[in-house]
């Protein structure tokens, strides 16, 4: 199998639509609350939906500040559904530009309270690893042949993550975090270099193995339930990290994935943040944002994809 964090595909002439808002699980009784203010920049282009490229302060005490307004409102239960989107892009590009920036992000997590801290240190170990693994790989120069869609509403995957580990004894967690780093949660639906497919990226061999896959190899719960199979398969049981080698043979995607099942494990909530993460892709052009609605047969040149949609590059 593939993994792929974080890449998308582009379109000939269509709208962007962020994923429906109805999909966060907020309490009936519960009144919603407005969440932070997000940087803005009314000369930014603008993607179809009113949304622009995340904005991210230079100065480390902003940011720290930006961050925790925005990791708080992602796990109170009371913001506005409405504000989910732009609050996990924005939590998501923060990260990723911290990432790279080792004595920034030292700045910045120097300025958080501890337990926004220790949050703040999983996402930024998890993408690290990421980083790394892909350390010696060429840039790309073009945009991948994939299609983008919006998501299966987040109470359905939790639905299906939890069924999974009550049926196989993988945790919910492990399941979330490869979803999320094969697909963005099944925002990606192509076929990768590999040929796996779907939104758990199966190679169809692996499928097809007795036990493994059952119905549609596309389909959010099939590949979701088949993936825990796989796990247990893989020895995931005794030892996750060996049926993540199973999935992966790298040591670092097993590690990231856990950095994220452990976030999903201490702090269930930071769930409402990872579900609304974009696809981003980094190219020769930047750290390109493709969103929802994106969708290309075939690979595009960056320069020829961000004339038509310059929302897609950061500022």
């Amino acid at each position: 199998m593939l993994i792929s964090v974080g890449v998308i595909s582009v379109m000939g002439s269509l709208a962007f639509n962020a994923p429906s808002t109805n999909n966060v699980l907020i309490s009936k009784d519960k009144v919603a609350t407005k969440g932070p203010t997000l940087p803005s920049d009314p000369e930014l282009p603008l993607m179809a939906d009113g949304r622009h490229y995340p904005i991210v302060p230079a100065d480390p005490s902003e940011i720290a500040a930006l961050l925790l307004a925005v990791e708080k409102a992602l796990h109170d239960s009371t913001t506005s559904a409405e504000q989910l989107p732009s609050l996990g892009h924005q939590q998501q590009v923060i990260y990723r530009q911290l990432s790279k920036d080792y004595k920034k992000s030292e700045k910045v997590l120097k300025m958080l309270p501890t337990r926004w801290q220790h949050v703040a240190k999983r996402h930024l170990a998890a993408r690290r690893e990421f980083l790394n693994m892909h350390r010696n790989s060429n840039i790309p120069r073009l945009l991948p042949a994939w299609r983008i869609i919006a998501p299966e509403p987040a109470k359905n995957l939790l639905s299906y993550y939890r069924k999974a580990e009550t049926a196989t004894g993988i945790g919910w967690e492990v399941l979330a975090a490869v979803n999320l780093v094969e697909t963005g949660m099944g925002r990606i639906d192509g076929v990768s270099v590999a040929n796996a497919q779907g939104p758990m990226q199966f190679l169809p061999t692996t499928w097809n193995e007795q036990g493994i896959g059952e119905g549609d190899i596309r389909d959010p719960h099939d590949a979701i339930q088949a993936a825990a199979r796989y796990l247990v398969r893989r020895g995931g049981l005794q030892d996750i990290r060996k049926g993540l080698w199973g999935y992966n043979n790298s040591n670092h995607y097993g590690k990231a994935v856990l950095e994220y099942a452990a976030l999903l494990e201490e702090e269930p909530k930071a769930f409402n943040g990872l579900y609304y993460w974009e696809i981003h892709f980094v190219n020769e052009m930047g750290d390109l944002w493709l969103p929802v609605g994106y969708n290309q047969s075939k690979p595009i040149q960056a320069s020829s994809y961000l004339k038509q949609f310059p929302a897609s590059k950061p500022k």
